[in-house]
């Protein structure tokens, strides 16, 4: 016992030296230089143009914190509103929905009566409408029927206030254009659960998927399916006069239909050839 006594006695001084050594190591490290930040000591006018040289060469990410820069430094400054929206443009062609969408709304928000702010609404519709191009241009193998459609919703909404608000805007005729597709596309969403529902016999189910593209959608070209749909349906549940409605709607708005170009010449009515 007395031997380790001593060796821990012996052990105390070397303790302590390690401690004092350690603490002034600690110490030391605030005596290193903090990183140098290069914008330090930047105009507005500075960091607007070198953010603006990145967003040129592709450098997004960069482009972003210098805006991001700029902002917190001067957020009074002239260049602070444009620099709002100029990230979230970078966002977008970072392929950054959720980001680019929150920016455009944080700048509608904190200026709703900007020269720019017609923009900010078309950036957002138009980073809606490529969310997803899979379910605009049925260009993915995924089934229709598993997607959400809500980003061509919101991407609709969003063009749809600048064409409302905003008639004379630039970007007006491309909002429109879209739109017009973007109808189609959730008018053909509707339809093809509607056939979906259709292949397993649910006809109540096909019936009312199909009624909520002719509703929702009324000019869409896809509604020539949604109401051949309803007529088929209406005929399976035996609703003939439901049927009979449906019918009459559909040589209305499409009397040149392919649909009836097999019933012909043929005894039976036309939609019962499928």
């Amino acid at each position: 016992m007395r031997s380790l006594a001593a060796f821990l006695r012996a052990l105390a001084p070397i303790a302590v030296i390690g401690a004092i050594f350690g603490t002034s190591l600690l110490g030391g490290c605030g005596l290193l230089p903090d990183v140098i930040d290069e914008t330090a000591g930047w105009s507005a006018n500075k960091l607007y143009s070198e953010a603006k040289n990145s967003m040129a060469e592709g450098g997004y990410e960069q482009a972003i914190k210098y805006f991001e820069k700029l902002e917190a430094r001067y957020p009074y400054g002239r260049f602070a509103q444009q620099a709002q929206l100029e990230v979230a443009y970078a966002y977008y062609r970072q392929n950054e929905i959720a980001n680019a969408i929150a920016a455009c709304d944080r700048f509608i928000r904190l200026h709703p009566n900007h020269p720019n702010v017609d923009y900010a609404y078309y950036l957002k519709g138009l980073t809606n409408f490529n969310e997803d191009l899979g379910l605009l241009g049925y260009v993915s193998l995924q089934d229709l029927t598993e997607r959400d459609p809500k980003a061509a919703k919101d991407s609709f909404d969003a063009f749809k206030v600048l064409v409302t608000k905003f008639p004379e805007s630039r970007y007006t005729p491309d909002a429109t254009a879209r739109m017009n597709y973007l109808v189609n596309a959730l008018a053909s969403h509707e339809v093809h659960v509607a056939r979906y529902y259709m292949k397993r016999e649910a006809y109540v189910a096909a019936v009312s998927r199909a009624q909520t593209a002719v509703k929702t959608y009324p000019d869409a070209p896809a509604n020539e399916q949604a109401l051949f749909i309803m007529v088929k349906a209406y005929d399976h549940l035996g609703m003939n006069d439901l049927r009979d409605d449906a019918e009459r709607v559909m040589r209305k708005n499409f009397p040149n239909s392919e649909y009836y170009v097999r019933g012909l010449n043929r005894t039976e009515p036309w939609w019962k050839l499928w």
